[in-house]
């Protein structure tokens, strides 16, 4: 592989963003498929489908791509304050995964957990992310190896 000496090949300062942007918009319109759903068995599928994709999505940012942001940006606040996000996002996701939808509560949760996730994609987004353009991180090598990692957690999950 030939080394690029420059730090402006839009490919590689974008790529690693580029794909997590992309888990952020699918989870999105997951949320919004939710919304949209009037029965049970259509709510518990999207649910599903949507813990799964939070899971492995907070699961590839916390090994490969938190612990090299923090340590390019020498951060001590976006990358644990978005940790602490994560944990909040998980304590919802153990109250709804594998739960039967069974009214307002259930749908309640849901709601609650799609706010918090988009208050976190915009933090990430807003925030976090410009400040990791600015580094000299690797963000093609990054984005490699987190999708590597998330095929290894998807076909986990795939029984």
């Amino acid at each position: 592989m030939k080394a690029d000496s420059s730090n402006s090949s839009p490919r590689k300062s974008q790529e690693a963003l580029t794909l997590l942007r992309a888990d952020h918009k699918h989870v999105s319109e997951l949320f919004e498929q939710y919304e949209a759903a009037r029965t049970s068995t259509q709510k518990k599928k999207l649910v599903q489908e949507i813990c799964t994709e939070l899971e492995v999505h907070a699961q590839i940012e916390e090994e490969i791509f938190y612990p090299a942001v923090k340590a390019a940006l020498k951060d001590k606040e976006l990358v644990p304050e978005a940790t602490v996000e994560h944990a909040s996002l998980k304590d919802l996701i153990a109250q709804i995964k594998d739960v039967e939808p069974d009214g307002e509560m259930f749908d309640a949760k849901v709601k609650v957990l799609s706010e918090y996730v988009k208050h976190h994609v915009k933090e990430e987004q807003n925030e976090m992310f410009p400040k990791v353009k600015d580094t000299d991180l690797d963000l093609s090598e990054l984005a490699e190896q987190m999708k590597q990692r998330k095929e290894e957690l998807l076909s986990a999950v795939v029984h």
